[in-house]
C-alpha cells in the first residue's frame, strides 16, 4: 500500500511565511503541500502559484477554490495556466464553500449541489480542451475554449461531506477531498458513495483519488492543543479525531485511514502550530519514512 503524506499550510499564517515553510517542504522531501482559500484570508490560485514557483519537486493542492465565488471560465483559465507552467505538480480541488462565507459575500445559491455539479462538468470539458456551451441554472457559457488548456489530461477534485456531494464527486470529479471531521469509518463511508456516484455515472469505480485532512499535533502540550481545538470546532475533546504524539503514532493513524480507503493523508496542524517549519520537516523526515 502507497500513501501519499502531505501537510498543511493553514491560512491563520501570514501569507508572507509561506515562502519559508514551501522551501523547507521541497528540501525535506514531502510528496505535497497543500493549501486553503479560507475567507477571508488568502487567495488559493496566487498562494499556490507562489508555491509553486519557490519550489522544484513539491506538488501544491488547493483544497478548495468556493465555486460560488468563482467564474467556471476564470478557473479553468487559472488551472491550465498552473498546469502549464509546473507540469505535473498543482492539484486542484473544488467544492460549494462554507455557506455563511459565501452568504457575507452575496454568492450564496439556492442549490449548491447544481451549481458544484455545473462547475464540474465544464471545468473538467473546458481543461480537456474541448469548446463549451452551456445553459444551466448557474454556469452559462457560450462557445467557450481554452487558447491554453493543459497539454494533457489533469484531474480535478471536489471537496465533499454529506451523502449527495460525495455521490456527485464520483459522478463528476476525479477525486474527492475530506475534512479533518472525517474518521476512518466515515472514510469508509465516503468511498461507498463515491462509488455508487461512479457507477452511476457509468464510470470506472475504481478510479477515483480520496484525499482525507487529519489534525495532527506534535511536540509540547500536543494532547492539549489537539483537544482544544477539537472543542473549538464543536467535538468532544476525546472523540477519536485527530492524533497527538511522535512519528510514529501519526504514522499509524495515517494508515487507519490509508486502510480505510484513502489514498492521500494530509496532515492538517493545529490553528496555533508553533513551529510551521518543524511541522512538515517532521512530516517528511519523521512519519513519511515509517510509512514505505
Amino acid at each position: 500500500m502507497t500513501t501519499t503524506l502531505g501537510a498543511v499550510f493553514r491560512p491563520q499564517l501570514a501569507p508572507e511565511r509561506l515562502r519559508s515553510v514551501v522551501r523547507t517542504a521541497d528540501a525535506a522531501g514531502l510528496d505535497e503541500l497543500w493549501l486553503w482559500e479560507d475567507c477571508f484570508r488568502e487567495g488559493g490560485i496566487s498562494t499556490g502559484a507562489a508555491a509553486l514557483a519557490w519550489s522544484e519537486r513539491l506538488r501544491v493542492g488547493i483544497g478548495l477554490l468556493p465555486v460560488p465565488l468563482r467564474n467556471v471560465a476564470v478557473t479553468a483559465m487559472e488551472a491550465a495556466s498552473l498546469h502549464r507552467m509546473f507540469p505535473g505538480r498543482p492539484i486542484l480541488g473544488v467544492g460549494h464553500g462554507v455557506q455563511d462565507w459565501m452568504g457575507q459575500v452575496g454568492a450564496r445559491v439556492e442549490s449548491p449541489l447544481t451549481l458544484l455539479r455545473e462547475h464540474l462538468l465544464a471545468l473538467r470539458a473546458l481543461l480537456a480542451g474541448e469548446t463549451v456551451t452551456s445553459k444551466g441554472r448557474y454556469v452559462a457559457l457560450d462557445d467557450v475554449t481554452l487558447d491554453w488548456p493543459p497539454p494533457g489530461p489533469v484531474d480535478v477534485l471536489a471537496g465533499g461531506m454529506g451523502p449527495r456531494t460525495l455521490r456527485l464527486t464520483g459522478e463528476a470529479a476525479d477525486g474527492t477531498i475530506l475534512t479533518a471531521d472525517t474518521s476512518a469509518d466515515g472514510v469508509r463511508q465516503a468511498c461507498g458513495l463515491i462509488r455508487e456516484g461512479r457507477v452511476a455515472a457509468g464510470r470506472d469505480p475504481d478510479g477515483h483519488r480520496v484525499v482525507v485532512y487529519l489534525l495532527t499535533a506534535t511536540g509540547d502540550g500536543a494532547r492539549e492543543r489537539l483537544e482544544a481545538e477539537l472543542v473549538a470546532e464543536g467535538h468532544a475533546a476525546d472523540t477519536g479525531l485527530g492524533v497527538a504524539g511522535d512519528a510514529r503514532a501519526v504514522a499509524d493513524a495515517v494508515r487507519r485511514l490509508a486502510e480505510a480507503g484513502a489514498g492521500t493523508v494530509v496532515l492538517q496542524p493545529t490553528g496555533d502550530e508553533p513551529d510551521p517549519e518543524g511541522f512538515v520537516r517532521f512530516a517528511a523526515e519523521e512519519v513519511r519514512p515509517l510509512l514505505a
